[in-house]
């Protein structure tokens, strides 16, 4: 996740539009959070993840610290102490509370940040309101509302990970969990090499990562036509997949076996009779696997060893980019678990899951980060993370564009991350 001020995007947004989506995105956010506890709102299962209580309160420690502090005259701390709890990686702001010890905040409670919430908001539509409310005000306020939103997504994932490991598998949404799809047939989808433009084109909002727009050369690729379902991921289980290094990168044997992983993270075997079964836990509570839905919470090590294993490997961002923007337009749709592929051509590349890319993240040619705090956010984890492109099931749909780069470490499978395989073309 990372942040940009970008005025151009907000050159045609008046206060009445922004403050509409203001209150739409944030009460979305309070929206997640309604299917769940005071007691699921405050823990944290692992220090990848956040609890929730603590994404409610950082998104309005955003627009408090980085709108409010400097452009409300009357601006007084709602409580000076949250600066700190509630700063995520600013070092240019000040000190930080750690990030593994954020489950331990059981004070102030969930009402309190609710609470905070509401200040923040009366505080924010009566600034917007105001007739000085300037272009860099508006730019800043989508780039909270943006920033918001990313942590929408990471509310869900935290979610999923911090009920996975309780073993009275609790459900956040109770409705019906549809089975029995049928994916379409997988084919390659054949692209010529050369130079190609790659970057964000400038229209609309984007985060400082997506530019600048340039040009890189590829090679003749193909990429399949759309993600691995379970069903093709269970049959490189089942060959051994997960026993044999010669499919996987050192550093990716020594996860496997340091940490004897041998599925993905919410796949597990239920006995039933004298054989077993593949279950797989969801949003939705314990389900059966669906073979024909795409897998997902995969590493990037399970993402290349898969790739290895199937005789193919994984895109780079620009082939990834490059095949995107000649494909029909492929919208996203928001759900809480992916679906399988059903749309002809180059389908899921978004509303499913990322989609891993053999490209390390690091800046575009150009890049020049934004100066002051914000500019801090991205720059520093350029370095030990990889690309992926596309969205997931629970992306926010506005979020869905070509030019989007998401990173994690080779290590990360907690976020919907899955596969879609490329092979390269010897003319």
């Amino acid at each position: 996740m990372d942040m940009k001020l970008h005025t151009e995007s907000v050159a045609s947004i008046n206060c009445d539009t922004l403050r509409v989506r203001y209150e739409s995105v944030r009460d979305r956010t309070l929206a997640l959070s309604e299917p769940l506890s005071a007691e699921d709102c405050c823990v944290q299962s692992m220090p990848d993840a956040s609890p929730v209580k603590w994404h409610l309160a950082h998104t309005s420690w955003f627009f408090e610290t980085f709108v409010l502090e400097q452009f409300d005259p009357a601006f007084k701390p709602f409580n000076a102490e949250f600066r700190i709890l509630f700063n995520s990686y600013y070092n240019g702001i000040g000190e930080k509370h750690p990030r593994a010890q954020r489950g331990m905040l059981t004070r102030p409670s969930l009402a309190e940040v609710e609470a905070y919430r509401a200040h923040i908001d009366e505080r924010m539509i009566e600034l917007l309101a105001q007739p000085q409310a300037t272009s860099e005000i508006y730019a800043l306020v989508e780039l909270g509302l943006q920033h918001e939103q990313q942590h929408q997504e990471l509310m869900l994932t935290d979610v999923k990970h911090l009920l996975s490991i309780n073993p009275l598998m609790p459900v956040y949404v109770p409705d019906a969990f549809k089975t029995g799809t049928q994916s379409l047939a997988f084919d390659w989808l054949e692209f010529e090499g050369g130079v190609v433009d790659i970057g964000h084109r400038g229209n609309g909002f984007c985060f400082d990562n997506e530019m600048p727009r340039h040009r890189q050369f590829v090679e003749s690729f193909a990429i399949a036509s759309r993600l691995i379902s379970n069903g093709e991921y269970l049959a490189f289980i089942e060959a051994g997949g997960y026993t044999d290094p010669a499919f996987w990168l050192s550093q990716g044997w020594d996860w496997v076996r340091t940490n004897q992983i041998t599925q993905p993270m919410y796949w597990q075997r239920a006995e039933a009779g004298h054989s077993s079964i593949w279950q797989e836990f969801t949003l939705h509570g314990l389900q059966p696997l669906d073979l024909a839905r795409s897998a997902t919470h995969l590493s990037y090590f399970e993402a290349d060893a898969y790739a290895r294993w199937a005789g193919a490997r994984l895109p780079s961002e620009a082939e990834w980019e490059h095949a995107a923007t000649h494909a029909v337009e492929n919208v996203a749709a928001e759900w809480l678990h992916p679906q399988a592929s059903d749309q002809p051509g180059l389908s899921q590349l978004f509303g499913t899951a990322w989609q891993w890319t053999s490209s390390s993240y690091t800046p575009y040619p150009g890049y020049e980060p934004a100066e002051g705090s914000l500019g801090e956010y991205n720059g520093k984890f350029m370095v030990n993370q990889y690309v992926l492109r596309g969205s997931s099931c629970i992306t926010p749909t506005a979020h869905a564009r070509h030019t989007y780069r998401n990173f994690f470490p080779a290590d990360a499978r907690w976020q919907f991350t899955g596969i879609r395989l490329a092979k390269s073309i010897r003319n």
